[in-house]
């Protein structure tokens, strides 16, 4: 049986990745370690708790002591999400972000090193390559050039693995990913944001015209790029994953007060965000030819299905009175 250490796997992508492993592999074994900051949700994985597959451990990626104790149980692979991701977050303060995506990263390094690893994911993202103009797109040889601290901390991570792979012949990826939408994900970002102030017929902040254009991937086929990467990826190499769906931030918010039948007098524009990037998009023709990957998620009803999601959950939320525990301002 394999076993594969999850670093952050009660945030989005992490909880949604260890669910689609658990459905998907019946030898694997998953050890999730988490810290539970205000982003890691333990009820991402409900139902899980008595699964003989699973172990959950509230912890640290800095622990160098508790990171070795898991290490020695014979790990396999690991799969790194543990990250402040929240540029706004990290414009307000940066300190956070170095702590967990530098430090953490190179603590997890210098851990997995030690032991028997046969490949360890860096889960990115194409912030880290900056911004685009009209046209093009980034590949995985494209140079980086963060814009926010956020993007800088991802990007020193990337170059930190890289070393080691170089260094150490360490057994390492690195994949980045496009914005990711679907279940899971907590409400400072655009689309979950967007769609539990609108069920609450809440004023929708856009920052500045709302011009700026993203490319959108549902997490499950994330997950299953991500998958690939484990079982037929190359050491040392870096891959692209992104939905081909390059959306302006104005009209995504159009289309989701469409499906909610919610006004556009909802829609507030607020100041733009400090050095907010215009546009990402990313080539994934290496991650289709070398990994066999593709899409399956057709956008609008990855989309419909997300939003029916959060109308489940902002019901709840409702019925427990902490609807306001899932509010925050901001993302996008």
């Amino acid at each position: 049986m394999r076993t594969i250490l999850v670093t952050g796997g009660c945030g989005f992508i992490g909880s949604n990745f260890i669910l689609s492993q658990l459905r998907k592999h019946k030898d694997v074994r998953i050890i999730n370690i988490d810290k539970l900051t205000y982003a890691g949700v333990v009820d991402n994985l409900i139902g899980l708790e008595d699964h003989p597959n699973y172990n959950f451990v509230k912890g640290d990626i800095c622990d160098k002591n508790l990171l070795v104790d898991i290490l020695d149980e014979g790990v396999d692979v690991v799969v790194n999400f543990a990250a402040e991701s929240h540029v706004d977050r990290s414009i307000q303060d940066s300190t956070p972000f170095i702590l967990t995506n530098v430090l953490g990263t190179q603590c997890l390094l210098d851990c997995c090193r030690q032991s028997n690893l046969l490949v360890f994911v860096q889960v990115s993202t194409d912030e880290v390559y900056g911004s685009l103009g009209d046209s093009g797109e980034f590949t995985e040889t494209s140079p980086i050039s963060p814009n926010s601290p956020y993007a800088a901390s991802k990007a020193s991570a990337d170059m930190l693995v890289t070393s080691y792979v170089k260094t150490y012949g360490f057994p390492a990826m690195i994949t980045r990913c496009s914005n990711n939408y679907g279940p899971r994900q907590y409400p400072e970002k655009l689309i979950p944001l967007m769609i539990t102030k609108a069920l609450n017929n809440q004023k929708l902040p856009v920052y500045g015209a709302g011009e700026n254009i993203r490319d959108w991937i549902h997490v499950d086929d994330h997950c299953e790029g991500i998958d690939a990467v484990i079982n037929h990826g190359k050491i040392g190499e870096v891959y692209n994953f992104g939905g081909s769906c390059e959306i302006k931030n104005i009209d995504l918010v159009k289309q989701l007060l469409k499906v909610l039948n919610k006004p556009e007098t909802l829609i507030e524009f607020v100041e733009d965000r400090l050095g907010h990037d215009y546009r990402y998009a990313v080539c994934t023709d290496k991650s289709k030819n070398e990994l066999g990957w593709k899409t399956i998620i057709n956008f609008e009803e990855g989309l419909n299905s997300t939003v029916e999601w959060y109308k489940r959950r902002v019901r709840t939320a409702e019925e427990e009175s902490v609807v306001g525990d899932w509010e925050s301002e901001g993302g996008q």
